[in-house]
């Protein structure tokens, strides 16, 4: 039974092992691909301005003009981009002063509740049963004493 347990937990563990290699060979794959990815990009752009230096002032004015327009386009999604984060933030902040703060505010009067319930308790509760405690010890004390002389 010990065996089979033992050849169980190797199993699994082979398994895991497994996984995890065929989970670091597929992050291997990934990364190559994203470096070949960016030296693709990377000759694109070479060979652009190459093609580019060689063609005419027409040519390249004309593709001066699309970038712009890209450019332009960009520049307007850019800036819808951060509008709706300002919105996004404008309501994050309204959450917290409004749902988060009260919720704060309650646990915190709650802690004090619960450290007002402990104080009492300890007051009247705890330190009776100690101080009733350390009479009896003494009591105890004291009869134990009394019992030793009258030997």
């Amino acid at each position: 039974m010990v065996e089979n347990i033992n050849h169980s937990t190797q199993n699994n563990m082979t398994e895991q092992e497994i996984t995890k290699t065929n989970n670091n060979k597929i992050k291997s794959g990934k990364t190559w691909i994203i470096v070949l990815v960016g030296i693709l990009v990377i000759a694109l752009i070479v060979t652009g301005i190459i093609f580019l230096s060689q063609s005419s002032a027409e040519q390249t004015g004309k593709l001066r003009d699309i970038f712009i327009i890209f450019m332009a386009l960009e520049s307007l999604l850019i800036g819808i981009a951060i509008i709706i984060l300002i919105i996004q933030l404008a309501i994050l902040t309204n959450l917290i002063q409004n749902e988060v703060k009260p919720i704060l505010n309650a646990t915190q009067q709650t802690v004090k509740t619960l450290k007002g319930t402990t104080v009492f308790l300890s007051n009247n509760l705890v330190e009776p049963v100690m101080k009733l405690n350390e009479y009896l010890a003494g009591l105890k004390k004291v009869l134990d004493i009394i019992r030793i002389t009258k030997k």
